[in-house]
């Protein structure tokens, strides 16, 4: 597995060869966009029902393992 700076170094290398301007804006502005780790995300007042529901379910162990969520998934896509 390639190490960060071999990685780092590939990409500036393919970057240097970049000649579309309108490629190299979009990825411009989707690497800094990407790298705001502090932005805030403001939930809506439904997202935030959403995670006080989530968390009520747990605390009260309505659960299901992620095995048994694909099995259930695969069951239901063999139905169809």
């Amino acid at each position: 597995m390639a190490n960060v700076d071999n990685i780092r170094n590939g990409l500036i290398n393919k970057l240097l060869s970049i000649k579309n301007k309108d490629f190299l804006v979009a990825l411009d502005k989707l690497i800094s966009s990407s790298s705001s780790e502090s932005e805030i995300v403001e939930l809506t007042k439904q997202q935030k029902m959403i995670l006080d529901i989530s968390e009520e379910d747990i605390k009260n162990g309505k659960l299901i393992s992620q095995e048994a969520m694909d099995k259930r998934n695969l069951e239901w896509l063999n139905a169809m």
